[in-house]
């Protein structure tokens, strides 16, 4: 069972979408083929805990008042009650059992369903790392999730670093990425739109900023934009192809571009510059040095900043490390 957390409502605004409002004061917009029977369990367990609730509150507001000491002063005792009525005792047993026993078949059933993805769903790589979401998709890696309507999409997750948490709030849907394993989840949705994506396990400094969202496109709509994206990637001028990864790929989280100091070393007037490594070793920065900090970038560390960098191994073409070459060269 998932839910928005308020904590998650209160980060900071980023270019995202404006999400679709909800109809509903207690659950965020339903967009998912799951969503429905979730809520239906979510707003039972509320409503039936509060019915018993009011319901033993009024019994011990009866009880204080019939059962009180009538007069202090004359010291009067309570009368005395009977041990035990077996049949009261039998009705307050046997009546929650068939209650919770009904929760536990209703919520199984909902877990099998959410845990068995159908046959022939379309599979996505999802990466959590500090602190970006990356998807990949047959023409490269995205930081937004899209996926088509009305079809289901299984959802493959590792993370390179922490632990993260990739929660889809309107799909009802939420699974740990957990460094050095495969964790998984899927979802059908049934509306078309964009939807938040959030990370719901703390990660570090900048876990409020691991946003992202999901695009849910209409029939033959999802085809069209990996098209799209593929040819954009192949025409596109390198240093703007440089330019786009840097805002998709994460790049921005730890990487500045006007010189001030983030958790990376900033990417304004890099190339050229010789930099000094914790080894005390020291490297003119040039193209061989740059593709060697994407792919392995624990190999060498800037002196007086942090290892944090993951690797970009097999998630960035040829084409697409050329780019951000590139794109450092042209920051003077």
């Amino acid at each position: 069972m998932t839910m928005v957390s308020p904590l998650l409502l209160l980060q900071p605004a980023t270019n995202l979408p404006k999400f679709p409002e909800s109809d509903s004061v207690w659950m965020p917009l339903d967009a998912s083929t799951t969503a429905h029977d979730t809520d239906w369990l979510y707003m039972f367990m509320v409503w039936g805990s509060l019915i018993f609730a009011t319901a033993i509150f009024a019994a011990m507001l009866y009880f204080v008042k019939v059962y009180r000491a009538k007069s202090r002063e004359a010291n009067e005792i309570a009368e005395p009650s009977a041990e035990h009525n077996t049949t009261l005792e039998i009705t307050w047993s046997v009546i929650p059992m068939f209650i919770v026993v009904a929760l536990f078949v209703w919520g199984f059933q909902g877990f099998v369903s959410l845990r068995t993805p159908p046959k022939g769903a379309l599979e996505i790589q999802a990466t959590g790392q500090k602190w970006k979401w990356l998807f990949d998709y047959p023409h490269g890696t995205e930081d937004a999730l899209h996926v088509p309507v009305n079809r289901p999409v299984r959802i493959v997750i590792h993370a390179v670093d922490v632990l993260h948490s990739l929660y889809l709030p309107n799909f009802r849907v939420k699974m740990d990425a957990v460094p050095g394993r495969y964790t998984d989840l899927w979802f059908q949705a049934t509306k078309v739109g964009d939807f938040p994506i959030f990370c719901a396990e703390y990660c570090g400094t900048s876990h409020s900023d691991m946003l992202s969202h999901v695009i849910v496109h209409p029939p033959g709509g999802y085809e069209k934009w990996l098209a799209e994206q593929k040819k954009k990637l192949e025409d596109i001028p390198l240093p703007e192809l440089g330019k786009l990864l840097y805002q998709k790929q994460g790049c921005s989280t730890c990487h500045t571009l006007d010189g001030s100091r983030l958790i990376g070393p900033s990417w304004k007037g890099m190339f050229g510059r010789t930099e000094k490594f914790t080894d005390g070793s020291s490297l003119a920065v040039d193209e061989n040095y740059i593709r060697q900090s994407i792919l392995d970038p624990q190999s060498k560390v800037v002196d007086t900043f942090p290892p944090s960098m993951p690797t970009y191994q097999g998630k960035l073409s040829d084409r697409q490390l050329s780019g951000i070459i590139e794109y450092i060269k042209s920051l003077k």
